[in-house]
């Protein structure tokens, strides 16, 4: 029988709260957290809206001034988010300096320090001039190689690179390594650096929202008016557990996870698809053993674009019309989260879990008519939250789909089966 797969801890920091009772809260009460960034314009960004993230506070009571040195914008979101999910699974450092753990991280290459190094070189022409932390900031794997020293992990480590499907893929591969018993926790999660230098191309491509007047209004996912995306960021961290390993040391289990399903859409490198998605939520669905008719919520990965809701949008309708799964996305409150959205939107998806709600998919005021079939609520709904399925894709093709399910569920599932 194959390794059961659990989520003993979870952490975030976004820009709905840098805790999970603020941002069960925010979730709850369809509460925004974009708003404008005036030094966006003034750079000279079409669209100023971003997702508002508070900058985490560090001191030399948290990390030596070497460590903190290496820290990237996004390692240090990550390293708060991973703080919280490591205390929540109530493993402390005694423990990891003990016992093996891995880590993987979904997260973007990191523009602020390959900006900095730049100018210094252009300025003084002289790498001395450079300093210590900057190579290290400026690593694709910046993350995971601060987590990893921070924390004395010395399991699997590495970072993955898909686009906005990164943090989704990071759990996937660490349920599938705990799964075929290569490891017995790996930390996972998603991390996105915030700061105007890093989506300046994304600017140029006309990616974003202009509705500059109404922030608060300005992602509509599935709305027939969106009219682009909002970037965001921060970091969301959780603590995948093989089960009989969690309950042998006494943890807490939040959910379990049943089911990875991937794709790639082999087409045009910025152009959703329709069957790329699909094939994803299916194979994730196949992987848990379940129908659509078994899903409770689905976590759409609708950024608020044209093209990217509708697809989506058919997908979902192939599967889910006439089926009583509620669809939300929460990007309508957090902007798009880009490589932390797939790991951010795991651990909403737990919070509404934990706490017997849908989140609301704010601002569809006007629905496009591929969404007319879907079960998509405004406001949010008070209803049991067995199974949940969340999808996240991205540039170049990638796609991802994840399924969670409460470990009650999951077991009656099992014993059903077995009978």
């Amino acid at each position: 029988m194959e390794r059961r797969v659990v989520i003993t801890g979870m952490g975030i920091w976004s820009c709905l709260g840098t805790d999970i009772a603020t941002v069960k809260e925010a979730l709850y009460n369809g509460k925004s957290g974009i708003g404008l960034d005036p030094e966006r314009i003034q750079y000279g960004y079409r669209s100023g809206l971003t997702g508002r993230v508070e900058k985490p506070v560090i001191t030399r009571k948290d990390l030596d001034r070497h460590t903190r040195a290496g820290m990237s914008e996004e390692a240090e979101y990550a390293y708060m988010a991973s703080r919280q999910a490591l205390a929540m699974a109530k493993i402390n450092d005694e423990y990891l300096l003990q016992n093996e753990m891995g880590c993987i991280f979904g997260n973007d290459s990191s523009a602020k320090p390959v900006v900095e190094s730049a100018r210094i070189m252009d300025e003084k022409h002289d790498s001395e001039m450079l300093g210590y932390g900057l190579v290290f900031q400026s690593m694709n794997s910046t993350v995971n190689m601060n987590l990893c020293t921070i924390f004395h992990l010395r399991g699997i480590n590495f970072t993955i690179s898909a686009a906005c499907a990164s943090g989704s893929h990071s759990i996937g591969i660490g349920y599938m390594l705990i799964k075929q018993g290569l490891q017995d926790m790996v930390l996972c999660g998603g991390a996105q650096e915030t700061n105007y230098y890093s989506m300046a191309s994304f600017d140029a491509l006309r990616a974003f929202s202009v509705r500059m007047g109404e922030p608060e209004k300005a992602s509509r996912p599935f709305d027939r008016d969106r009219d682009g995306l909002i970037p965001s960021g921060g970091a969301a961290a959780l603590v995948l557990e093989e089960y009989e390993h969690a309950k042998a040391r006494g943890a807490d289990i939040l959910c379990e996870v049943t089911g990875y399903g991937f794709s790639s859409n082999g087409g045009g490198i910025s152009q959703p698809s329709e069957e790329g998605c699909f094939i994803a939520m299916s194979r994730a669905l196949d992987d848990a053993g379940l129908t659509p008719d078994d899903i409770d919520y689905v976590n759409a990965h609708a950024t608020s674009t044209p093209q990217g809701d509708m697809y989506e949008a058919k997908a979902l309708t192939r599967l889910f019309e006439g089926k009583h799964a509620l669809v939300s996305s929460t990007k309508s409150m957090t902007g798009h989260e880009c490589w932390m959205a797939g790991a951010s939107e795991i651990v909403y998806s737990i919070i509404m879990m934990q706490n017997g709600f849908v989140a609301p998919n704010i601002n569809l005021e006007h629905p496009d008519e591929c969404a007319l079939k879907l079960n998509i609520p405004t406001k949010a709904v008070d209803t049991q939250v067995n199974t949940v399925l969340s999808n996240s894709f991205g540039f170049g093709g990638t796609n991802s789909a994840l399924v969670i399910r409460s470990v009650k569920e999951n077991e009656s599932s099992i014993k059903k089966e077995e009978s």
